[in-house]
């Protein structure tokens, strides 16, 4: 009798587990465009962005690429739905998206989409966000020049409404 239930356990109720699972699990896959192309950028995934983890909603990773010779260069990858909050820097901040989709968006504009190859500048003390679509993993490199002289501002964060309307 024991055999007999456990078979019928195992052949049902696990198995719809499993199936059920594993559905669910491959949805998940198909939301989170463009994850392995940010994973295995060129440039490097990164480290939890945890120093900053306080003006982002969503998670980051950072790679930093280059701290020297008066310049910043570093990889930042989002998970989807992940944008940093409103902020400014004292010198100009150039983006280059290298995996992904992303926005950009300076207070007053509209917002740039970014995908791979296309290079944004905002220039110095202009309030600005950036991050991935709801839907893309999104990776740019950001380079600040003048590093001596850089300051980073961060502010409020991004409206809810504001971004989640951007197609």
């Amino acid at each position: 009798m024991l055999a007999s239930n456990y078979r019928y356990f195992s052949d049902h109720n696990f198995e719809n587990k499993i199936i059920a699972e594993m559905k669910k699990q491959q949805g998940a896959i198909k939301m989170a465009k463009n994850e392995e192309e940010v994973k295995n950028s060129p440039f490097g995934f990164g480290e939890p962005n945890t120093a900053y983890a306080k003006y982002f909603a969503g998670n980051s990773y950072l790679n930093p690429l280059a701290n020297k010779a008066n310049c910043s260069i570093s990889n930042v990858s989002f998970e989807p739905g992940c944008i940093n909050h409103w902020h400014k820097h004292t010198v100009p901040q150039t983006l280059v998206c290298v995996a992904g989709e992303g926005w950009v968006q300076e207070e007053g504009k509209p917002a740039h989409k970014m995908t791979p190859g296309d290079v944004y500048v905002v220039a110095p003390n202009t309030k600005h966000w950036h991050g991935a679509a709801k839907d893309s993993w999104f990776a740019h490199l950001s380079i600040m020049a003048d590093t001596n002289k850089a300051k980073s501002t961060w502010l409020e964060p991004v409206d809810e409404d504001c971004y989640n309307n951007l197609k």
